[in-house]
């Protein structure tokens, strides 16, 4: 990193409160031209305060910003667009009923007139086609029929998008957490290249090596504050890990984790997916932790979802043998009640056990978010709070808790951990391996290739079909990636 490079931009003592919670304090924080600040640390660590400021969708309480070296007195989104300031935000915020080529022209109010929605297809296409080869996106899909991945894909383009105004920064926000290995390599490479071009980036991730691998710069956070910055070349794994805070005694090796073979444990589940002519299926027993792998929306979630309806009904090619519970990975479309409390979403998988009489107990669910709370850690002053009050990854964690809390013996996981901090990811995968002993199976889909290894054997899927089965001692992620881009044999 050179020090004579000019600021994009710089903050100094910014402070922001949410009642009794502060969640940024004081903090001081720049970025240069042509560099890739990888900016880390556990959920609620005050990492997307940080950006909603920068982004200008949220006001900080003191503290002074400058872009380019000028006070900006009344910064807003409007103004940090106008500066050449963008951010993709962890949770999406495109219009689910509007087109892709639509959905640009919102970031885009230059795009008007005659063929507008043309130039705009155009411009989205473009940056798909530069960023993602081989999307598979077209600018008239309507939003809401994409998958999460392609969504994010259609976001992170979005925002690398130009017309009038400049661009000089992007942050990232958790930009890979819905995308396979495959995409998600794409993205960083042309994260690289965008820099090299000497514009800049803000990346977040709770993926360590996408941090060490792309950021010239790294920048801790813990409760609200910046507490190491340092060139990414003077950080290892080990160092980022104790510098976060709360995560190294949970450094456990693979083979700890290994679990004995189950086959004679009783049948949970027996699978075949939906793709006329597929003769292999998924069979799941008691105990286990099944993994499900391959390329994104290649029929993972499509099985886990008829899994979960087969439970209710009977379903053609699908047997389930006892109560289900799903941890939905895009929680703002199919996990949370954003109009609920944290008891209320925790509670309602578990309405029978929480009934007195015919009205449910509100003493029975605050003991069960409490226990919950406290069993994985959940970050709240009152679970009385709304569930939005949470950050992204107490919101997945309240999710793990309705799950576990319940009568389920077996629950599917749809790539659950996406936005979820090192930390708190460790606790999950200890857990999960605890409940595992104890009798529950889990069906786990993951674009983390690091994940399959806490599992005793995995699929893979390619074009709704499984492709390969995997047991514990033939897993690699060579084998996992040879078998992502192969037809079934």
């Amino acid at each position: 990193m050179s020090g004579t490079r000019p600021n994009i931009v710089k903050l100094d003592g910014v402070e922001k409160h949410f009642g009794a919670v502060r969640a940024l304090d004081g903090v001081d924080f720049s970025v240069d031209a042509g560099e890739c600040i990888g900016l880390v640390g556990h959920n609620g660590a005050g990492k997307s305060t940080l950006m909603h400021t920068l982004a200008g969708t949220l006001v900080p309480d003191r503290g002074r910003i400058a872009v380019r070296g000028s006070a900006e007195e009344n910064y807003s989104v409007v103004r940090a667009q106008r500066l050449g300031i963008r951010c993709v935000f962890q949770e999406l915020s495109l219009c689910p009923n509007l087109s892709v080529a639509e959905n640009t022209r919102v970031n885009h109010p230059s795009l008007k007139g005659f063929g507008w929605r043309k130039r705009s297809a155009a411009l989205i296409a473009a940056k798909l086609d530069e960023i993602f080869p081989g999307h598979g996106v077209d600018p008239s899909d309507v939003v809401s029929d994409l998958s999460i991945g392609k969504r994010q894909m259609v976001e992170v383009a979005r925002a690398f998008t130009v017309t009038d105004d400049p661009l000089d920064l992007v942050i990232l926000d958790e930009p890979t957490s819905s995308l396979d290995a495959h995409t998600a390599g794409q993205l960083l490479a042309f994260v690289r290249r965008f820099v090299a071009g000497g514009r800049s980036c803000i990346l977040i991730s709770h993926l360590l090596g996408e941090i060490l691998e792309n950021a010239d710069r790294i920048v801790v956070m813990r409760d609200g504050k910046v507490v190491a910055t340092d060139a990414a070349s003077a950080f290892d794994r080990e160092r980022l890990v104790a510098t976060m805070g709360g995560a190294e005694h949970h450094e456990k090796t693979i083979a700890a984790a290994k679990a004995e073979a189950k086959q004679g444990a009783a049948l949970r589940v027996r699978a075949r997916p939906a793709r006329q002519g597929d003769d292999k299926e998924l069979v799941a027993r008691e105990g286990e932790i099944i993994g499900l792998a391959g390329l994104a929306g290649h029929g993972q979630t499509d099985l886990l979802l008829a899994i979960f309806d087969g439970a209710r009904r009977r379903k053609a090619g699908v047997e389930v043998t006892a109560p289900v519970a799903l941890v939905a990975g895009d929680r703002q479309t199919d996990g949370i009640f954003p109009q609920w409390s944290i008891s209320e979403n925790i509670g309602i998988r578990s309405l029978a056990r929480l009934r007195n009489g015919l009205l449910i107990s509100p003493r029975r669910e605050a003991e069960l978010a409490e226990t919950w709370k406290k069993k994985i850690g959940i970050r709240t002053p009152d679970m009385g709070n709304n569930i939005l009050s949470l950050s992204g990854g107490n919101q997945q964690k309240a999710l793990f808790a309705r799950a576990l809390g319940s009568d389920a013996r077996i629950v599917l996981m749809d790539d659950p951990m996406r936005g979820v901090d090192i930390g708190t990811k460790l606790e999950v995968y200890d857990l999960i391996r605890e409940e595992a002993k104890n009798g529950r199976t889990f069906l786990w889909y993951t674009t983390e290739t690091d994940e399959l290894d806490h599992c005793d054997h995995v699929y893979v899927f390619r074009g709704g079909r499984i492709v390969a089965n995997l047991d514990r001692g033939e897993l690699t992620e060579e084998k996992v990636i040879q078998s992502s881009f192969s037809e079934a044999s």
